[in-house]
């Protein structure tokens, strides 16, 4: 199974989309998928409050774990993850029109109401999975450079 379907199978399976993101990379990057679902359970929905969409805070943390800095003071390393980070969120806004998930949506997940709206209307069921898709294979792009 591809990775972005393995993350929409995740979501399927109700959990948020930073998990099924997080956890569709957990292989590549020494997680299990049961740490890679912990990690990443806080932050679907832009952390419950509409601000950064959880499917990029999932592929950022996948990006973190193959790039970013894992010992103090080795800032090269600290220094490649931002400019992934950046090559990342710029795509993901550039492919989607933003990286916000009250903006991608157009409700804001902070408000009980607006939430239920957004659910009324499918839009969980409808726009997050490719969203999902997107940040996966943005993630596996800028991934596979290194």
């Amino acid at each position: 199974m591809e990775r972005k379907e393995k993350a929409k199978e995740y979501f399927s399976q109700k959990c948020h989309c930073s998990q099924a993101v997080l956890a569709s990379f957990a292989d590549e990057i020494g997680l299990s998928e049961g740490t890679a679902l912990q990690l990443g359970s806080c932050f679907g929905g832009g952390m419950r409050k509409g601000e950064v969409c959880g499917a990029c805070t999932g592929a950022l943390m996948a990006i973190g774990m193959k790039f970013g800095m894992s010992t103090v003071g080795d800032l090269e390393r600290q220094q490649t993850a931002d400019e992934y980070t950046k090559k990342f969120l710029n795509e993901f806004a550039k492919q989607n029109g933003s990286y916000l998930c009250r903006e991608l949506l157009k409700y804001n997940l902070a408000s009980e109401e607006e939430r239920q709206k957004a659910r009324e209307l499918g839009l969980f069921a409808t726009v997050c999975p490719k969203l999902i898709e997107s940040a996966v294979v943005i993630a596996e792009q800028l991934m596979s450079e290194a």
